[in-house]
């Protein structure tokens, strides 16, 4: 079941990024990189999005065969890239779908134990969501999870 799924991807690669940190420069930047080699990429610029990432937006992750996650300072405090960083873990689980993560001017073991500078944009969603202690469990698992893939310190990708 799993495996004619992935034979038929709509994308190669699906970008998890936070747009305020990293939409004009390093995102832009991968995003043209990607598209050069010829490399189906769907990267989400939509600035206003509802309560929940979009259906589309899981259709995108689920078509991917790759998914890249930029961590930034300021993706912890969305809680729709960590939603997204939710369902793509799922697909890695259920498609084998590789996943890579970038780490863009943060600390892998911030990332994975939610300290520094990243941590203090994990607190401000804490505060957000103090009454929904599952899903925040989730998300450090998520974050935990994602953190100790092995990845790339970010600014060596040109």
């Amino acid at each position: 079941m799993a495996s004619s799924s992935r034979n038929n991807k709509k994308y190669d690669v699906f970008v998890s990024f936070r747009g305020e940190d990293t939409r004009d420069n390093f995102s832009s930047h991968l995003y043209s990189a990607l598209s050069r080699q010829h490399i189906q990429t769907f990267i989400d610029d939509q600035l206003n999005r509802g309560d929940e990432i979009s259906e589309s937006l899981v259709n995108a992750i689920e078509a991917s065969a790759i998914s890249v996650i930029v961590f930034s300072e300021g993706y912890a405090s969305s809680r729709w890239c960590l939603d997204e960083l939710v369902k793509i873990l799922e697909c890695k689980k259920e498609y084998a779908q590789i996943v890579i993560p970038v780490f863009y001017r943060v600390d892998p073991s911030d990332v994975r134990n939610q300290t520094g500078s990243f941590g203090n944009s994990f607190s401000k969603l804490e505060e957000r969501f103090k009454e929904n202690s599952k899903k925040l469990q989730t998300w450090r698992n998520a974050l935990k999870e994602a953190a100790t893939l092995s990845g790339f310190p970010s600014q060596n990708i040109r």
